[in-house]
């Protein structure tokens, strides 16, 4: 009994209560917490730790435990889900029409379906260029892309792809690609997504000339999202297939602005090079647009 009287002060030393969150600081974190915006959480936790260090790990500890159960509540609404809820797509609309002098006649459209689940992820890509001058086709492209992404952690993937071009005008007909290998989103915080895929493939083209071709490649891509601010957003999308014969290289840059509800302006360069084109065909093939843009 003695030496548990003699221990008390020790025991009640030990079980202080945490220091008190300044009413200030607590209502900057339960504010953020509300918005649901992880940045700004972020930059209370910080704030606490130069305003009042002693209660900062209790802030840190009230923001991570936001974070977890915000996280956990993410997975539950996937797992229960229906197939069309994960379901988010964009369509881009451009063209113009000229008179005169010329007659010119160009028309691009792109539609992007994306389903994100809790381990798979489905992209579809299809899009298509056409232009017209004094009633003749001086371009004229297709393209449409499927990759299914298998996530085995929260930022690196498996990924399969498989693409189809044609693209008369830059020397075939028909060019089928097909790749697998393993991705990384090397950024992944909300203003900013940053994925690189690395892995083999194998293409099948058939040129205008009639003579087919088929090779090992090596498939590289990047794909970054930048908001800027709420209105703004930077994207930047590239790949390459590098091979023994042509290989290919095509980027798009691109910049939106926020119209009104799901509409955006956008504005973007294209390239697309490829190493050994047909006799009497051009490297590289450049595009600036204007379009239109509807999220849904």
């Amino acid at each position: 009994m003695r030496a548990l009287l003699l221990a008390l002060p020790l025991l009640a030393a030990n079980t202080d209560p945490e220091p008190a969150i300044p009413p200030a600081i607590k209502a900057m974190l339960d504010s953020a917490m509300a918005s649901g915006s992880e940045g700004d959480v972020s930059v209370i936790v910080k704030y606490a730790k130069a305003a009042d260090p002693e209660s900062a790990p209790l802030v840190q500890k009230i923001a991570q435990n936001w974070r977890n159960d915000r996280m956990a509540r993410a997975q539950e609404k996937l797992r229960e889900a229906d197939f069309l809820d994960l379901v988010k797509g964009r369509a881009e609309v451009g063209g113009y029409v000229s008179s005169g002098n010329t007659e010119n006649v160009g028309l691009t459209a792109t539609v992007e379906v994306k389903r994100e689940a809790l381990e798979w992820r489905h992209k579809l890509r299809l899009q298509a260029d056409y232009q017209e001058s004094l009633g003749v086709a001086t371009r004229e492209r297709y393209l449409a892309a499927y990759e299914p992404n298998w996530k085995f952690d929260d930022r690196a993937y498996l990924y399969g792809a498989a693409q189809y071009e044609s693209d008369r005008f830059s020397g075939f007909h028909d060019r089928v690609s097909v790749s697998t290998g393993t991705g990384y989103s090397a950024i992944k915080t909300p203003s900013v997504k940053l994925d690189v895929e690395l892995g083999p493939a194998y293409r099948l083209t058939r040129f205008i000339d009639s003579k087919t071709e088929s090779n090992l490649a090596a498939r590289g891509s990047v794909d970054l999202d930048w908001k800027l601010s709420r209105g703004i957003t930077v994207r930047q999308n590239a790949s390459a297939y590098l091979q023994d014969a042509n290989s290919t290289v095509a980027s798009k840059s691109a910049l939106l602005a926020k119209l009104i509800g799901p509409l955006s302006a956008q504005f973007s360069y294209t390239l697309q090079y490829e190493s050994l084109p047909p006799v009497g065909r051009k490297n590289t093939d450049t595009t600036s647009r204007a379009a239109l843009v509807v999220d849904f």
